[in-house]
């Protein structure tokens, strides 16, 4: 990957993340069909591999078979490989082999990390790029450390490969599990519905994961000192604690309100972390009403935040449309966070993937009702967990025909770069026209 970034100077940064993350993709797909990747040793056919593959690298967690019962270790390490490539981002994984390998980094490929972590500058990208992989190995290894002793309690020595794939996964926001068995596939986190450590644990990395490692420099650097962070920071830290609490009061007062006691707590905690955007669950969410399920893609949607391990439209995108909102019912030209004008650029550019989103979401579920005869409403949940990269699922993914699986496929690709990064890429080639048209008002609303 270092020497596509090096060689192909005509591409652009986010032509090179494209196609960065279609190449990884194919490989991952080519090692699933291998005999040795099954635990039955037959060759997985190349869709359904590819599916896998590119659920893994796009940290979705949608499957077409149990990770658990149908790959082997060898598979699943594949697997895991994969996610961790998916939620680092390829260019950043690239680029630090590069750079452990002491070669020098050039401007080309400065510019192109820079637009894969979201950085906002240039400069100190190699010392951000290195932060990054300290911090994501170190989360990991805490997080797996905790979890190993539950694990190793209740799976013995395998325990410790759980605790690994499972902090990994949760992390970079996959939604991956080894927890299913025969006779009980897809079992996700079920079983642990009331385990205080397995809930915190898995919460903890989710939402680590999910915030940004801009925002982790800003927390390290800054400490407590909540004045001190930038303003995506505060503005990404305040809309992820309003997204967690406002449905865990919801699924606690209405989903989850049969149960008592710490199950109780867990499961309404677990359902409003989880959909942005890990995919692991410890309940049936198909048991949830339908204004729970409405809430669940809702958050599915919106995702985790900018140059993070995580999928979804961001929460800077969200906080931009409601500070717009804002600004337009109390007549202010400019919409403003934390006593910041916001750039009429940012503005335009939340309403067009607020756009894309809407329509690749309700689009891909359409298609996949049609095909497949299903109703629309669990159509529109799954595809909601495909384009937000989430990997929840009402059950009906690994029953899906061809035409369906490889709507899922597109829209988690799509998620996963991004729809502007598409579209710059697309039209990197174009010149800017400078021309304008004659203005003419149109009444809105």
């Amino acid at each position: 990957m270092a020497d596509l970034i090096h060689k192909k100077r005509h591409l652009t940064s986010f032509q090179i993340i494209i196609l960065g993350f279609a190449g990884v993709i194919l490989v991952g797909a080519l090692l699933l069909m291998l005999p040795i990747s099954t635990k039955s040793g037959v060759v997985t056919p190349f869709h359904e591999a590819l599916f896998t593959s590119t659920s893994a690298v796009c940290v979705t967690g949608l499957v077409v078979q149990d990770t658990a019962t149908y790959w082997s270790v060898f598979g699943q390490s594949v697997i895991l490989v994969l996610i961790q490539i998916g939620g680092l981002g390829v260019i950043t994984v690239a680029a630090s082999f590069a750079l452990l390998s002491g070669r020098k980094i050039s401007l080309m490929q400065r510019s192109t990390m820079q637009e894969a972590i979201s950085a906002p500058k240039v400069g100190g990208i190699v010392r951000l790029t290195f932060f990054v992989l300290k911090l994501t190995f170190l989360i990991e290894l805490i997080g797996a450390l905790v979890m190993m002793p539950t694990f190793i309690h209740d799976f013995g020595a395998k325990g410790i490969w759980m605790a690994f794939f499972h902090s990994i996964s949760a992390f970079c926001n996959a939604g991956f599990d080894i927890m299913g068995t025969e006779g009980a596939e897809y079992a996700s986190l079920t079983s642990y519905v009331a385990n205080p450590v397995i809930n915190i644990t898995v919460m903890a990395l989710i939402i680590i994961g999910g915030i940004g490692f801009l925002t982790w420099e800003d927390i390290v650097t800054n400490k407590y000192h909540f004045s001190k962070y930038r303003m995506q920071s505060k503005v990404i830290l305040v809309t992820t604690g309003i997204l967690i609490l406002i449905p865990t009061l919801f699924f606690y007062f209405v989903d989850f309100a049969n149960l008592s006691g710490e199950e109780r707590v867990f499961s309404s905690l677990f359902q409003a972390v989880t959909p942005r955007t890990a995919g692991f669950n410890t309940a049936n969410l198909t048991l949830l009403t339908g204004a729970g399920q409405a809430i669940v893609i809702a958050l599915m949607l919106v995702g985790g935040s900018p140059g993070s391990t995580a999928g979804g439209m961001k929460t800077t995108t969200i906080s931009v449309l409601f500070a717009n909102l804002l600004a337009s019912f109390r007549r202010k030209e400019d919409a403003q966070l934390f006593g910041r004008r916001i750039d009429g650029k940012a503005v335009r550019n939340a309403a067009t993937i607020l756009m894309m989103y809407v329509m690749l979401f309700f689009s891909g579920a359409v298609i996949i009702s049609v095909a497949e005869g299903l109703p629309i409403g669990t159509c529109l949940f799954e595809t909601a967990s495909a384009v937000g990269t989430v990997g929840l699922t009402l059950g009906i993914t690994p029953s899906l025909g061809g035409v369906s699986q490889i709507v899922l496929m597109i829209l988690m690709f799509l998620g996963r770069v991004g729809g502007l990064t598409l579209i710059y890429a697309a039209l990197s080639g174009t010149h800017k026209n400078l021309s304008k048209l004659p203005k003419e008002r149109i009444t809105v609303g």
